[in-house]
């Protein structure tokens, strides 16, 4: 009898936490804090990520942006009881955030993936730091840094953020998930511009929002790069154009040299 006992609790261990019975989202009617989770055909990954979700605040409500999904992630979602916000065709990378800030109803919102499970108390961190008051909470990530050529992705952060006068971050940005905003950095940024996260970036820093490194997570670890060669990877133009974006609004709002001097040059003598 005690062998068949220690044998149950060893398979019960055995069984992944997210598969287990009788759990689901559950949805508070005045939330404090809105996850939201674009996926798109994440359905292998979906429900572990929904299980640490719904862990991360007592008050939360859990929002699944499905978008173009024909594998059953929008069934799944559902079923587990998140708020689910439907697209029958693909919106494209970060469009999703939009429609999901657009819906929520927390004053803090937490920003994730569906294809990384991250453990809950991972993601707590970056709602501690916006209830402290920072508004911009980053993930403490600078990307891939081994070898001897920098990766495009990782100068492209580390240019913008020097350009933006806050080199401390490093390559810390809102490319990177997880991250949580506050309702009054949602308000200054706005909804479109979520849709660009580096220009997200850029406008809560010119608007004089509490942006801040609070938590690191090697999101490189957990979800590895796809395309061994960096040609091959489409992701790379878009988030260098997205960064070339943010530089435009800067320009645009700070001068043509943004908002840097310079240095006495009397460039206008010599036309």
């Amino acid at each position: 009898m005690l062998r068949k006992r220690k044998l149950a609790r060893r398979s019960a261990r055995q069984i992944p936490y997210y598969k287990r019975p009788n759990w689901r989202v559950t949805n508070h009617p005045n939330p404090a804090v809105s996850i939201i989770v674009p996926a798109m055909n994440e359905r292998s990954t979906l429900k572990g990520v929904l299980y640490e979700a719904r862990r991360v605040h007592p008050r939360s409500e859990v929002i699944v942006v499905a978008n173009g999904s024909t594998d059953g992630t929008e069934t799944l979602a559902r079923r587990c009881g998140a708020r689910v916000i439907a697209a029958a065709e693909p919106l494209g990378h970060d469009v999703g955030r939009r429609v999901g800030a657009e819906a929520a109803r927390g004053q803090i919102l937490l920003f994730i993936d569906a294809d990384m499970v991250i453990p809950a108390r991972e993601l707590r961190p970056f709602i501690k730091a916006v209830h402290e008051g920072v508004d911009v909470a980053l993930n403490d990530y600078s990307g891939l840094m081994a070898g001897r050529e920098v990766h495009p992705v990782v100068l492209a952060k580390f240019s913008l953020n020097a350009m933006l006068g806050r080199s401390d971050l490093k390559g810390a940005s809102l490319t990177a998930v997880p991250h949580a905003m506050s309702r009054k950095a949602i308000e200054a940024i706005g909804y479109s511009a979520l849709e660009v996260p580096p220009l997200a970036l850029a406008i809560a820093v010119l608007r004089g929002c509490k942006v801040k490194a609070v938590h690191a997570i090697q999101v490189g670890r957990i979800n590895p790069v796809k395309y061994k060669n960096r040609r091959a990877d489409p992701l790379i133009s878009l988030i260098a154009r997205d960064h070339l974006e943010a530089v435009h609004r800067l320009i645009l709002e700070q001068g043509p040299r943004g908002g840097y001097g310079d240095l006495g040059r009397r460039r206008d003598k010599v036309r």
